[in-house]
């Protein structure tokens, strides 16, 4: 018997994800609810490079809906809204929020310069009898 080759040392940079077909799944889990001796489950999950978990999750999904449930869910960002106004209407709240902000931090600018006054004792011009409503020294 000749000497099997050693496993390439070489790792993946970045492991790829493994993806299972509905059918595969079906097929695993008719496999898995096959076997009935001591310690077969396990050599069969080994066979196969997987988990108990594995099969947790798609008896569950299996019982909540055959081969539909089975289908792989897609992964990431849902997608954009499509509709020209929901954008426009983020976008407009966005904008609210900015100058709410923007807002606040003026309020709080002109209450300061209120309190600045009395202290140093300086008139302020009330926004009735001057034309911009700033502060006059």
């Amino acid at each position: 018997m000749a000497p099997s080759p050693p496993p390439d040392p070489e790792v993946a940079e970045r492991a790829a994800r493994r993806r299972f077909t509905a059918e595969y799944k079906l097929r695993v889990l008719h496999e898995a609810d096959a076997c009935a001796g001591a310690g077969e489950l396990g050599g069969f999950l080994r066979r196969e490079g997987l988990y108990s978990s594995h099969l947790t999750t798609w008896r569950r999904q299996r019982e909540q809906g055959t081969l539909a449930a089975l289908r792989p869910k897609k992964r990431g960002r849902p997608a954009a809204p499509g509709s020209p106004l929901a954008r426009r209407v983020a976008e407009l709240e966005r904008e609210k929020a900015r100058l709410e902000g923007r807002l606040k931090q003026a309020e709080t600018i002109i209450e300061v310069q209120k309190k600045l006054s009395e202290i140093l004792g300086i008139p302020l011009k009330t926004a009735g009898t001057a034309g911009s409503g700033c502060w006059a020294p």
